[in-house]
Formats: C-alpha cells, sequence, structure tokens
C-alpha cells in the first residue's frame, strides 16, 4: 500500500504527539527551578516536552478537523493508560537474583523505581488533565476559527492554548504534586509554569506559520474545512 501525503504526515504527526506526551510524563516527576524577580520558581520539567504538542495539536487542528483530533485525543489518553498499566505489569514481576549482587553493574531497583513506578501517579494525573484541557483546546479553536475563518492562525492558536493550559496546569499540579506542596508553593508552581506554557506558546507561534506554510507549499494539503455546527 502506498501512502499518500496527507497520510504519511498524519502518522507523523501524531507519532511525534504520542512520543512527547508520554515522555512528558515519564519526566515530569522532576523539579527544577529558576530564579526570578528575587524567588525561586518551580517547575515540572515536562514542560519541556508538552510545546511540541502544543504545536502539533495546533496543526493537527488546522489540516485534520475536530472529528479527527478529538479521536486522537482519546487514543492518547488510552496509550497513557496503556503506559501506566505495563509499567505496572513491569514492577510486579520479581527481579532476577543475579541483580542484588555487590558486583552487578546493570539497572537495579533503586535506580528502576523512582523512574518507572514513582512516574505512576504522574502519569494518572496526566491522563485526566490532558484529556479535559485537550478538548477544551479543541472546542476553542474551532470556536475561534468559525469566528476568523482562515485567518489569524495566532489568534486561535495562542487562545486556544491560553485558556486549556491553564486548566492543565491547575489541574495536574493539584492532582500530582498537592501532598507535597503547601497551598503558596501550589499557588506558584501553578503561576510559573503556566506562564512558561503560556511563552512557548506564543514562542512557537512563528513555527506554526512556518509548518503551516510547508504542509499547504510543500505537501499542497489544504485546510480541513470548517465543520457545521452540530
Amino acid at each position: 500500500m502506498k501512502l499518500d501525503a496527507r497520510l504519511t504526515l498524519f502518522i507523523t504527526l501524531v507519532a511525534v504527539f504520542m512520543t512527547c506526551l508520554v515522555t512528558g510524563d515519564l519526566i515530569g516527576g522532576k523539579l527544577t527551578s529558576v530564579h526570578v524577580f528575587g524567588r525561586e520558581w518551580s517547575f515540572s520539567v515536562g514542560n519541556l516536552a508538552f510545546p511540541v504538542t502544543f504545536i502539533l495539536t495546533d496543526i493537527l487542528n488546522e489540516f485534520y478537523g475536530k472529528a479527527i483530533v478529538r479521536r486522537i485525543s482519546i487514543i492518547a489518553f488510552a496509550m497513557v493508560g496503556l503506559v501506566v498499566l505495563l509499567c505496572t505489569i513491569a514492577d510486579a514481576v520479581p527481579w532476577w537474583s543475579g541483580t542484588q549482587a555487590a558486583d552487578w553493574g546493570g539497572l537495579t531497583p533503586a535506580q528502576f523505581d523512582p523512574v518507572f513506578v514513582g512516574a505512576r501517579r504522574i502519569q494518572i494525573s496526566s491522563m485526566f488533565a490532558f484529556i479535559l484541557a485537550n478538548f477544551i483546546d479543541i472546542s476553542v479553536f474551532f470556536m475561534l476559527k468559525r469566528v476568523t475563518g482562515n485567518r489569524l492562525l495566532w489568534l486561535r492558536a495562542t487562545g486556544s492554548t491560553a485558556i486549556s493550559q491553564l486548566i492543565d496546569t491547575a489541574a495536574i499540579t493539584a492532582l500530582a504534586f498537592a501532598e507535597q506542596l503547601t497551598f503558596e508553593e501550589y499557588v506558584l508552581m501553578v503561576v510559573f509554569s503556566y506562564v512558561v506554557k503560556l511563552c512557548c506558546a506564543i514562542g512557537v507561534t512563528p513555527i506554526i506559520y512556518g509548518l503551516h506554510s510547508l504542509i499547504e507549499h510543500r505537501f499542497n494539503i489544504e485546510p480541513a474545512p470548517l465543520e457545521p455546527k452540530a
């Protein structure tokens, strides 16, 4: 079977989207910080992967339509669940006795568990925060597209991200870190993480325009027509 340009592009975009989503969850338990305005602001390193998902969600919205992107979101939700299941099974399988030897140079439980077992709460929290935020992102994107048509791509891309990521950031931080944070620390983490995501959303706007132009002119793929109201 020969894949046409539209299907090849679709598979590539979805594959990168899923990879960044799962990777963001796996690395999301690590917190880093920066010193700005005389204080330390903490945020999850998962925020390094998620800006790519912002770009791809907007491109998929633009070229494949609301129904397709909703289906991708549901599949992504299920794939994160699959990762959780596989990590849980891997955790339940007993370790080979040789890994307890003093001269063992491979992976040990002390190295494996914090990454793949400790990330379970992050992954489960992310599943529910993601599906909520992504459905809001899709709805806002197409509401703005209905108003602007194919003009003002930056407005629907940034506007949908600004709203959905505020909800996503508040939800994922509460679900994943609430027990470890005071209320003040929670608020500060939400605020700074959201600012990071919003700056990324604004910063990647030229990339979205570049990809939009490349897809239209290199692959000769037109934006999906606006779907009628349900």
